[in-house]
């Protein structure tokens, strides 16, 4: 059977499975609350529609929460479901688990967070200890170090163990 809206049936082309190769390069946060946010709320959901406008929402609201201590005093106040418009409470606790993380690994700023990221042994300490928290995969482990300005080829060598012999 045909209708004369067939057209409007036709499916919408589909965005590739994760991160869009187009804008991945240009990803990445020099404010930790951006990167926990980003990586969070990333599963799953369209990066430009859904995404990226709560991050640029939560850096213009809370521009001091780019260090982990600043983020932690705005995530006490317990206003980051506004300030990201995001009632979900299981993501919220993610957002509050990978800030824990970081604060007991000393991880204050996203240039530490880089360099604990390329450093083999704190790398994978960290990397662990962010696996240990619910819905982050591998691949939120990799974009974490995307968004903190680590090469994707260097994220993933890391995570394979490969080192750079150069």
């Amino acid at each position: 059977m045909t209708t004369d809206n067939d057209a409007a049936n036709t499916p919408a082309p589909m965005d590739p499975p994760g991160p869009d190769a187009s804008t991945e390069v240009s990803r990445g946060w020099d404010h930790i609350g951006a990167i926990i946010v980003d990586a969070t709320l990333q599963r799953r959901q369209n990066y430009n529609e859904t995404v990226k406008p709560r991050v640029e929402a939560l850096v213009a609201e809370w521009p001091d929460a780019a260090t982990t201590s600043g983020f932690r005093q705005h995530l006490d106040t317990g206003n980051l479901s506004e300030v990201i418009d995001w009632p979900s409470p299981g993501r919220l606790a993610q957002i509050e688990d990978i800030t824990q993380v970081f604060e007991r690994e000393g991880i204050e700023t996203v240039a530490e967070l880089r360099g604990t990221l390329e450093d083999h042994a704190k790398g994978a300490a960290l990397r662990a200890a962010l696996a240990l928290v619910r819905h982050v995969s591998p691949k939120t482990l990799d974009y974490i170090g995307t968004l903190s300005g680590i090469s994707t080829a260097a994220a993933a060598d890391g995570a394979a163990g490969v080192e750079d012999l150069t």
